[in-house]
């Protein structure tokens, strides 16, 4: 290859640089300041301040419109913001190359969205694309039979992607992410194709991932896998971040009631003390 070609690969890739370095545990791994996007003149996310802790799990809650997905795109570096910075490990991300970013952390977003015939070994070695031509390309065979070990999909290596119901493919993507074996996992609404099995494999997964000292953050719709996997929980509501903090702190009947405009109730379950949410209903046959 001559000078020329090799120097514009390096520049889209960032290969030939220093891989990066994994941050210790109870470092931040990711912040975000002032972080906001506006569109068609209203502001989809704004003033929004949020570290990632290596070796912490972040739910990110609240209703549908709130900004959570926006949010998700944004620390991911994939959506440019209106105002503010974000910087994963020591990279701006609006300044990384994909390759760069691809390094430090991993997505894995709403919907999957693929065009061809892959088999799930193609979707999961996906994941190993950032580690091309560098030092960890030894680990690629690792990653990807570790990956979907965890996910519980080796005997699914074979099937081609759109032969899987929804709640497989959901699993592949996520041991496409896994696979990465980046710092940083930022997962969008993982759990909302899974059945009640899969959806607290998925979660015991991302919680180890955290205990092994990644940075997790995952967008959740449901209250009680947040508050039972989560080290904090991050509250948005309409854009803005009313609340951020340990499960019983922030799970409280007066804010979710303002947030959701749904009676709520919040309670201690009878035999673990475990932090327990739902809607306030009436019993049948009440009017």
């Amino acid at each position: 290859m001559d000078m020329s070609r090799r120097t514009v690969l390096e520049r889209i890739t960032g290969r030939g640089r220093p891989l990066p370095v994994p941050p210790a545990p109870g470092t931040v791994a990711l912040t975000a300041r002032g972080l906001g996007l506006r569109m068609g003149g209203t502001w989809l996310v704004r003033d929004v301040d949020l570290d990632l802790t290596a070796g912490r799990f972040l739910a990110v809650v609240g209703p549908n419109g709130a900004g959570k997905s926006t949010l998700l795109s944004l620390l991911a570096g994939d959506q440019p913001p209106t105002s503010g910075s974000v910087r994963i490990g020591d990279l701006a991300a609006g300044e990384a190359r994909p390759a760069e970013a691809a390094r430090r952390r991993a997505v894995l977003p709403q919907r999957a969205v693929l065009s061809f015939p892959f088999t799930v070994a193609d979707i999961v070695a996906m994941g190993r694309a950032p580690w091309a031509d560098t030092g960890a390309e030894e680990e690629d065979e690792e990653a990807i039979a570790e990956a979907l070990d965890a996910t519980g999909m080796t005997a699914f290596a074979h099937r081609r992607y759109p032969t899987l119901s929804g709640g497989e493919q959901a699993r592949a993507s996520f041991a496409r992410v896994l696979a990465q074996r980046t710092p940083v996992l930022l997962l969008d609404e993982p759990t909302a194709a899974l059945d009640l099995r899969h959806q607290e494999q998925l979660m015991v997964t991302a919680r180890a991932c955290a205990d092994s000292g990644h940075a997790v953050l995952a967008v959740l719709h449901d209250l009680q896998l947040a508050a039972a996997y989560a080290d904090e929980i991050a509250v948005l509501s309409a854009g803005l971040l009313v609340a951020r903090g340990e499960p019983e702190q922030v799970l409280t009947e007066r804010l979710l009631e303002e947030v959701y405009q749904l009676p709520i109730e919040v309670f201690r379950h009878p035999a673990t003390g475990a932090v327990m949410v739902g809607p306030r209903r009436l019993g049948k046959g009440t009017p």
